[in-house]
């Protein structure tokens, strides 16, 4: 996978503009990825729920789940699917809102220097082979 510097998207990756995102600070480097796991809804893969999440799309009558979640807004640079397809939400030179309030080493604030990159999945279910080979 290549990085379109310019604009800070992966060349042929699916691209799916997230509004949950804005600017980093200015002088800002990237030094941290973030991994975190996610499967909408919870245990269950392959729906739409989590691009729906990251775009603000999310109908809480789809599942009961979602009317406690239904208001975030919230974003990750990068999904890997349980198939390997890589979804990206937000350019990679702007900041995703996918660590909350958080602390990196005594730094706070790690979404404005990190990437956040979410595999579909959870705790309880190994992750799969195609998502170790992005």
């Amino acid at each position: 996978m290549q990085i379109d510097r310019k604009i800070g998207l992966l060349e042929g990756v699916r691209f799916v503009p997230s509004p949950n995102c804005d600017a980093r600070p200015h002088g800002t480097e990237i030094e941290v990825l973030v991994i975190h796991a996610i499967s909408l809804p919870p245990g269950e893969f392959g729906g739409p729920g989590i691009e729906q999440l990251f775009c603000n799309a999310l109908d809480p009558e789809d599942h009961f789940h979602y009317r406690s979640i239904c208001e975030l807004k919230v974003s990750a640079h990068l999904l890997v699917r349980r198939d390997g397809e890589v979804v990206q939400f937000v350019p990679l030179h702007k900041r995703a809102w996918h660590a909350g309030e958080s602390r990196c080493e005594g730094r706070a604030s790690v979404n404005d220097f990190s990437i956040g990159v979410e595999l579909e999945g959870s705790d309880e279910a190994p992750f799969t082979p195609a998502q170790y080979q992005v």
